[in-house]
């Protein structure tokens, strides 16, 4: 595809494949730090996990998954060091799921990743276009969503 046949796209298609571009780019990079066994979905868990960590059940509603999902990410990502179950602080009987250092890792490696993408996009448009894009969407989101929109990423399923 040219620049051209790029500027005939539909705003859903444009969005999409910004969103993509931006990911698969973070996904190789991660892959190349030794962390290629994240996917998407985990970035979006860990989003919810920091601080101070979640339940499993509040893990669900956030992702909107069932619970039996969570559980069988959360098995992955504790088998593959990225989090631990561990005693909730109020709750005895219950769990909360937190960031091990291998998470705490993976996470400030991907807000590097994400800095370095952004710098090299304002660099291709401007630091002046890229305030200003980010400031129309933001204006399209909260007044479309009439300020009901968590300001949490949730994963688009």
């Amino acid at each position: 595809m040219n620049h051209q046949e790029f500027n005939e796209l539909d705003l859903t298609s444009l969005l999409s494949l910004s969103f993509s571009t931006l990911i698969d780019e973070l996904h190789d990079r991660l892959t190349e730090l030794g962390f290629g066994d994240i996917r998407p979905a985990h970035g979006f868990m860990f989003k919810y996990i920091t601080p101070s960590g979640a339940t499993g059940i509040d893990l669900a509603d956030y992702l909107g998954i069932t619970k039996q999902a969570v559980s069988k990410m959360v098995d992955y990502l504790e088998k593959s060091g990225y989090i631990r179950r561990q005693t909730h602080p109020t709750d005895k009987r219950g769990k909360i799921i937190v960031l091990t250092e291998r998470g705490w890792l993976v996470v400030k490696a991907k807000e590097k990743i994400l800095n370095e993408i952004e710098g090299r996009w304002i660099d291709n448009i401007s630091e002046e276009r890229m305030k200003m894009l980010k400031e129309d969407l933001s204006k399209l989101v909260y007044s479309e969503n009439e300020g009901k929109l968590s300001l949490r990423s949730r994963p688009v399923w």
